[in-house]
């Protein structure tokens, strides 16, 4: 509990239920099933962080690379 006797709670991240923050084993969830689904979440790629620092694939580029390279023998 915090010093002035009120109880913490906070969003489960999953499903927006208030849930207890001290004694809860599965925290920052509400339970283990929104653990479990999040976990499966980012086991499946849903969550991305977007990457600007790789270029887009340029056909032009490739066809430039191909030509540089020696023919087989």
């Amino acid at each position: 509990m915090k010093e002035d006797g009120k109880i913490l709670t906070v969003k489960c991240p999953r499903c927006g239920v208030l849930t207890r923050w001290e004694g809860n084993t599965h925290r920052p969830f509400c339970s283990p099933r929104c653990r479990n689904v999040d976990l499966g979440a980012w086991v499946d790629e849903e969550y991305r962080v977007p990457d600007d620092s790789c270029p887009e694939d340029d056909e032009s580029d490739l066809s430039k690379k191909y030509q540089k390279t020696s023919k087989w023998s």
